[in-house]
C-alpha cells in the first residue's frame, strides 16, 4: 500500500521539499531582525510627526526625518546618535544665532562666516571619530538649515534667527526622543553581550599567539598575517564601544576602561611582534633558551588557558583573569635573568600580559560588577595627521562659498537649500577619506530614488487620504521594507532612501500638493549632494599611498625630533601617538609598511625606557651621539654608537643592586638594533 513512497522520485521530492523549508526558515530567521528594525523606523517616524503635529510646529517633517535618520540596527548605537545628534544641533543653533548677531546686515559677510562654521566642522569631525564625529559635521548641518529659513531669495537675513534656532532645535530633539521611547520600549539591546564576546576572543587570540610564538623558539611560523588581522579586529572594536556605552548609562561612567581596553590590546600585539623578531633573529639555540626561560616563569595552568582560547575562563571569571595576568608582568618584570636577549623577551612578554590584563579589566566590567577601585583614567586622543582634517575643512569651506556665490549671481529659488544639502555631503561624509566620493554619489542616487517614491506617493495617493492614521498606513507601505532592507545591507543608497523621503514628501497638518514646490526641493537636494559630490574632485581627499607614507615620513621626524632633543618624555604618549597612527593605516597599506610603523613605535619606546635608565647611571656622552646619528639616519654609525654604550654598561661592575637596569639597558639597545638593521632604508631615508 506504501510502496510508492520509496519510489526514487518520491524521495527526491521529499528531500528537495525539505531543503527548500529549510531554506526558507533560515530566510525568515535572517530577515526578521531587518523586518523589526523597519516596524521600529516606522514607529518612531509616525510618533514624532503625531507629537510635532499636536504641538502645530511650522516644519513638523523636521521631526520625522530626525526620528528616522537616527534610527539604527542596534538599540546602542540609535541613543548614541540620538545624543550625539542633539548636541550637534544645540552647537550648531547656538552658532547660527551667533553669526547672525555679528553680520546682520552683511550678507557677503555672513555667508563667509557660514561657509568658514562648515569647514570647521568638517575640520573637527575628521579629528574625531564614530558618533563624536557625526556631532561635529551635524554643528555645520544644523547652522546650515537654520541659515536657510532666514535668508531671502538671494541670501539676505530676515532677523529671526533665534526663534528658528529654537523650532528647529525643538523639533530635531523631539524627533530624537520619540525614536529613542519607541526604540527602547521595543529594543532590549545586545551590544554589551557582542562586546563581551568580541573581547573574550580577541584576549584569548593574542594570548594564544604569544604563548605559541615562545613554544615555537626560532621557527619562522606565520605569526604576522595572523597580528595583522587580530589588529584590524581591534581597530573594529571602537564602534562596537561606542553601542555598548549608548545602552548603559554605568558603562557611561567607565568609558575609558573600556577604551583602555583597545590601547591594552595594541601594546600586547606591539610586544608579541618584538617578542617573534627576536626569536626569529637570535640564534636557534639561544632562541631556544631565551623562551624556555620565560616560560618556565609563566603558570602552566595559564599557559594551558591560553592554549584552550574561547573555551577557557575568559568569560566565566574575567576578574581572577586580570589578576593572574597582571601577576605574571609582575613576575616577569623582577625576574632576573643572565642575559641581554633573554631580558628583552621577558620584558616583552611583561609588557603583552600587562596589555591583555587591561583588556580583561574591560571584559570583567561588561561581565561582573565594576570594582570600586577600579581605575577610570581619561585615554586622550592624539591625532595622527593634521592634512586630511585641513583639507576637508577647506574643501566644505570652498563648496559653501561656490554654491553661495552661484545662488546670489543666478537668484536660483533654492539656492539657500542646496547650500544646506551640500553641507551634508562636505560635512558628514568627510570623515571617510578615499571612500567620501563613491559614498556621496550613492547618496545621492539613492535621492533620486527617494524623490521618485515621494512624488509617486505625494501627488498619486496622498490627496485620497484625509487622516492620520491614511498617513501612517502610507508611510508604512515605503518605510518599512525600505528600512528593512537599509538594515541588512547598510547601504548609502538605502540610507539616501530612508532619510530624504521625509523632507521630500513633507508632511504637515495641512497638506499642500504643489508640483513646482516639490521639484524644486528635490533639485535643491540631488543638485546640492551633486555639488558636494563634485567638490570631492575639485579638491580629493589623500590617496591611501600617499597618506601612507605621510604617515611613516611623520613618525619617522618625530622618532628623530625626540632623538635630538635627548628628553623623550613619557612612553604612554608616544605609544599614544603610534596607536593613532596605526588606526589610521589604510586598508590597501602594505605589510611592510605597517611593520615599519611598529619598528618604530619599538624603537621610540626603548629609547624612552633607556634614557632614563642612562640619566642615572649611564654613559650620557656615548648615549647623545647614538641619538644625534639617528636623529640624521646615520644608520651604520647609529648601531656601531649603540654597541659602545652596551659595551659601557656590560663592563659595569654588579653594584647596590644596579645590575638589573644594567641588563634592560642592554636589552632595550638590542631591541633597538634589532629594528634599525630590519628596516635600515626606512631609519635612513633622507627628511
Amino acid at each position: 500500500m506504501f510502496a510508492g513512497f520509496s519510489h526514487p522520485l518520491f524521495i527526491h521530492f521529499r528531500r528537495h521539499s525539505s531543503q527548500i523549508v529549510t531554506q526558507t526558515e533560515n530566510l525568515a530567521r535572517e530577515s526578521l531582525p531587518a523586518l523589526l528594525f523597519g516596524l521600529r523606523l516606522w514607529a518612531s517616524t509616525c510618533l514624532a510627526l503625531y507629537v510635532a503635529f499636536r504641538l502645530e510646529l511650522d516644519n513638523a517633517f523636521w521631526a520625522g526625518t530626525t526620528a528616522a535618520i537616527v534610527c539604527q540596527p542596534h538599540l546602542g548605537a540609535s541613543l548614541r546618535k540620538g545624543w550625539f545628534r542633539m548636541l550637534g544641533t544645540l552647537v550648531g543653533a547656538v552658532a547660527i544665532v551667533i553669526l547672525t548677531a555679528l553680520f546682520p546686515q552683511e550678507r557677503i559677510a555672513f555667508l563667509s562666516a557660514l561657509a568658514l562654521w562648515c569647514g570647521a566642522s568638517a575640520f573637527v569631525a575628521t579629528l574625531l571619530r564614530n558618533f563624536a564625529s557625526y556631532a561635529a559635521a551635524l554643528a555645520g548641518f544644523t547652522a546650515a538649515v537654520i541659515a536657510t529659513d532666514q535668508l531671502g531669495a538671494v541670501g539676505g537675513l530676515n532677523g529671526d534667527a533665534f526663534m528658528l534656532a529654537i523650532q528647529r532645535s525643538t523639533e530635531i530633539i523631539l524627533g530624537i526622543v520619540c525614536a529613542g521611547v519607541i526604540l527602547a520600549a521595543t529594543d532590549f539591546g545586545g551590544a554589551r553581550r557582542r562586546l563581551a564576546a568580541s573581547l573574550a576572543s580577541l584576549t584569548a587570540d593574542i594570548a594564544t599567539g604569544i604563548d605559541s610564538t615562545l613554544r615555537a623558539g626560532a621557527q619562522n611560523l606565520p605569526f604576522q598575517p595572523i597580528r595583522r588581522d587580530l589588529t584590524r579586529r581591534v581597530i573594529a572594536l571602537d564602534p562596537v564601544i561606542d553601542e555598548a556605552i549608548g545602552e548603559s548609562a554605568g558603562l557611561r561612567y567607565h568609558s575609558s576602561v573600556l577604551r583602555g581596553t583597545m590601547v591594552g590590546m595594541f601594546a600586547a600585539l606591539s610586544a608579541w611582534r618584538g617578542i617573534a623578531v627576536r626569536l626569529a633573529n637570535a640564534p636557534e639555540t639561544e632562541a631556544r633558551k631565551d623562551a624556555d626561560a620565560v616560560l618556565n616563569e609563566i603558570p602552566l595552568k595559564l599557559r594551558d588557558m591560553s592554549q584552550q582560547g574561547r573555551s577557557g575562563g575568559w568569560l566565566s571569571d574575567p576578574v581572577d583573569m586580570q589578576r593572574q595576568y597582571r601577576g605574571v608582568g609582575e613576575t616577569l618584570r623582577s625576574s632576573p635573568f643572565d642575559t641581554p636577549s633573554t631580558r628583552l623577551i621577558a620584558d616583552q612578554t611583561a609588557k603583552a600580559f600587562f596589555g591583555i590584563g587591561q583588556a580583561i579589566g574591560g571584559l570583567a566590567l561588561l561581565v561582573a560588577a565594576p570594582r570600586r577601585n577600579e581605575q577610570s583614567k581619561a585615554v586622550r586622543v592624539s591625532v595622527a595627521d593634521w592634512l586630511p582634517a585641513l583639507i576637508n575643512g577647506a574643501r566644505a569651506f570652498l563648496a559653501i562659498m561656490a554654491i553661495a556665490i552661484f545662488w546670489i549671481a543666478t537668484s536660483w529659488p533654492n539656492g539657500a537649500a542646496a547650500i544646506t544639502w551640500a553641507a551634508v555631503a562636505v560635512t558628514i561624509f568627510a570623515p571617510r577619506a578615499e571612500e567620501a566620493y563613491s559614498f556621496v554619489m550613492a547618496f545621492m542616487i539613492g535621492s533620486v530614488i527617494s524623490a521618485i517614491f515621494a512624488a509617486i506617493i505625494a501627488f498619486a495617493i496622498l490627496p485620497q487620504i484625509d487622516t492620520f492614521a491614511g498617513l501612517c498606513v502610507v508611510l508604512g507601505l515605503f518605510l518599512v521594507p525600505a528600512g528593512a532592507a537599509m538594515s541588512k545591507w547598510q547601504s548609502p543608497v538605502l540610507v539616501a532612501v530612508v532619510a530624504l523621503f521625509i523632507p521630500l514628501l513633507m508632511p504637515a497638518n495641512e497638506m499642500t500638493y504643489n508640483t513646482v514646490n516639490f521639484y524644486n526641493n528635490a533639485l535643491a537636494i540631488v543638485g546640492g549632494t551633486g555639488l558636494g559630490a563634485f567638490f570631492f574632485r575639485v579638491l580629493p581627499p589623500l590617496a591611501p599611498a600617499t597618506q601612507t607614507r605621510r604617515l611613516l615620513a611623520l613618525t619617522l621626524n618625530d622618532l628623530r625630533r625626540m632623538a635630538r632633543l635627548g628628553v623623550p618624555g613619557e612612553t604612554d604618549d608616544w605609544d599614544r601617538r603610534m596607536y593613532a597612527r596605526l588606526v589610521a593605516m589604510p586598508s590597501a597599506a602594505e605589510p611592510i609598511q605597517r611593520a615599519r610603523l611598529l619598528a618604530a613605535l619599538s624603537v621610540g619606546e626603548q629609547i624612552i625606557q633607556l634614557c632614563h635608565i642612562v640619566g642615572a647611571h649611564g654613559p650620557r656622552h656615548q648615549f647623545d651621539v647614538a641619538l644625534g646619528h639617528l636623529a640624521r639616519g646615520e644608520i651604520g654609525q647609529t648601531i656601531q654608537q649603540w654597541g659602545e654604550v652596551d659595551r659601557h654598561f656590560e663592563l659595569l661592575p654588579a653594584q647596590n643592586g644596579l645590575q638589573p637596569d644594567f641588563l634592560r639597558a642592554r636589552s632595550c639597545i638590542l631591541a633597538i638594533a634589532g629594528a634599525l638593521n630590519q628596516h635600515p632604508s626606512y631609519f635612513g631615508a633622507a627628511s
